[in-house]
């Protein structure tokens, strides 16, 4: 579950008092528009997007007027537009309205829950408005911080002299970006992104963060998120049939939404926990079939029978299925694993046996046991595979997946597992001197 845009952020930041750019809806009139042409100078029109869709600008779908009928025309070009970033495909549900704030310096902000650090991160850089997953150390700062404490002034302070931002910055930032931590932690959010922060002059000559760009999202788990009582219409979407069948059979405690993130993908992931499903369906990206988060200690019939749909829509095309969560509070491993194992059997022994390679990285109560019961299962049924306990971090073992789906599509693993498996597969290239992985 994600918001992006300022249409909603604008409403959530204000909650904890942080500034924000003016923002008026898709039902603004004229004179309201006008008149915020008038106190800014020009107005930005943006497009409305359900969920997470990124890179807007760059595709073309911001306009920006100084007058209103330059306003007027923006809107009827963007009012309906469609996007497609990556994965996602989106079409637009009215516009906004954003003052233009005057600034010379911009800032990316974010608040992620880190699997790597096991606390919540500050990320920072004073180089904001660019595409910040291109910037060297020497430029963004990412600092890990004690929950307990929340983000405190010195955590901001600390994070902005590792990157020598400039001394203007400081006093207002140290101010200001603690309110973040009261919206993230109060409201059960797993990420929380404003980029830019546009740092404005006030009459005194001295800077404010403004916020001019929000994203959001919620770690289902945890009910907080609840409390913002926020429309259920604003998370809906048109649903697949695959995402139809497994919603409704799926929900289960604090299990989130299934979907589709690339039709045409080869891995597979069976995600635990709605801030390993946000960092694994970002890291895949286009070689993702689905985003997914089966946490909530689901029990085994449920589980069996949410993984027999899973394989049915997407096992076929796959050359990875991969489970993935971080350390379970409360979800029995062993009875997850047993249900997806059993699942996996029933589709061998319906369908046929085909070139599959399977990971898995994952920590909780009966993990050993879980993983022995797994291991069983792929070994009867001839699968490769590799597993890796809660003391990897995530990222390098969702690298580790994304390898292994390069060596079966581009350098013939596929078709030396097949062969092991004794099937027949068309090879792309036989040139291989992959070994099969396997280990617990």
């Amino acid at each position: 579950m994600q918001i992006t845009g300022m249409y909603w952020g604008a409403k959530l930041l204000k909650m904890v008092d942080f500034p924000t750019a003016e923002v008026l809806g898709p039902d603004a009139d004229q004179d309201e528009i006008k008149s915020m042409i008038d106190r800014w100078g020009s107005v930005f029109v943006k497009p409305i997007f359900k969920g997470g869709v990124g890179k807007k600008g760059k595709a073309g779908l911001v306009g920006r007027a100084k007058d209103v009928r330059t306003a007027l025309q923006e809107k009827e070009r963007l009012y309906f537009a469609k996007h497609q970033h990556g994965n996602t495909f989106a079409k637009a549900e009215g516009v906004t309205f954003e003052s233009a704030i005057p600034a010379e310096q911009e800032v990316y902000v974010s608040i992620t829950d880190s699997t790597k650090f096991r606390a919540p991160v500050l990320t920072i850089t004073h180089h904001g408005g660019v595409d910040v997953e291109e910037l060297g150390p020497d430029k963004i700062a990412s600092v890990p911080f004690d929950p307990l404490t929340g983000l405190s002034g010195a955590v901001v302070s600390e994070a902005l002299r590792k990157i020598n931002a400039p001394d203007n910055l400081l006093s207002p930032l140290v101010q200001n970006l603690p309110k973040l931590w009261d919206l993230f932690h109060d409201y059960g959010m797993s990420m929380l992104e404003l980029n830019p922060v546009r740092m404005m002059p006030n009459d005194k000559g001295r800077l404010v963060p403004v916020a001019c760009d929000f994203k959001c999202a919620f770690d289902v788990d945890d009910p907080a998120w609840k409390r913002l009582n926020l429309p259920e219409s604003l998370f809906s979407a048109d649903l697949s049939d695959f995402e139809l069948e497994v919603n409704q059979l799926r929900t289960y405690q604090g299990q989130s939404d299934v979907f589709v993130t690339n039709e045409d993908g080869t891995i597979t992931a069976m995600t635990f926990g709605g801030g390993a499903s946000t960092l694994v369906t970002e890291l895949l990206d286009k070689r993702g079939t689905i985003s997914s988060d089966f946490g909530g200690n689901p029990p085994y019939e449920k589980m069996r029978e949410i993984s027999a749909i899973v394989y049915k829509y997407w096992l076929e095309q796959s050359n990875v299925l991969f489970i993935i969560g971080g350390k379970a509070n409360n979800t029995d491993i062993y009875e997850t694993f047993r249900a997806m194992a059993d699942a996996l059997r029933d589709y061998f022994n319906t369908h046929g046996p085909k070139p599959l390679f399977v990971v898995v990285g994952r920590g909780g109560p009966n993990l050993v046991r879980g993983l022995e019961t797994l291991a069983d299962t792929l070994d009867n049924l001839k699968i490769p595979y590799r597993m890796f306990g809660h003391d990897s971090a995530m990222s390098k073992v969702v690298d580790y997946a994304a390898a292994i789906d390069d060596w079966m599509e581009n350098e013939g693993g596929k078709a030396e597992i097949a062969r092991a498996m004794g099937i027949d597969v068309k090879e792309k290239n036989t040139d291989s001197n992959a070994p099969l992985k396997k280990a617990a």
